[in-house]
């Protein structure tokens, strides 16, 4: 059984065009984003288990953190 939380090519291919486009920022760039996809697996994992975010896998975490 696969994991509820995994975003399918199939899925993405259907919610990738309503996430809206981020411009860039030259002035003042921020931080760098993070990927789409990978928020809302987290996002997804969260609602299905219930645990708080702080709980996240650290291997979910981000390589700059």
């Amino acid at each position: 059984m696969r994991e509820p939380w995994v975003v399918s090519d199939e899925l993405w291919e259907l919610i990738e065009p309503l996430i809206p486009k981020r411009q860039r920022r030259f002035r003042y760039p921020g931080r760098r984003p993070l990927d789409d996809r990978r928020v809302l697996s987290g996002i997804l994992f969260v609602l299905h288990t219930g645990i708080a975010w702080e709980h996240l896998p650290r291997s979910w975490a981000s390589a700059r953190a």
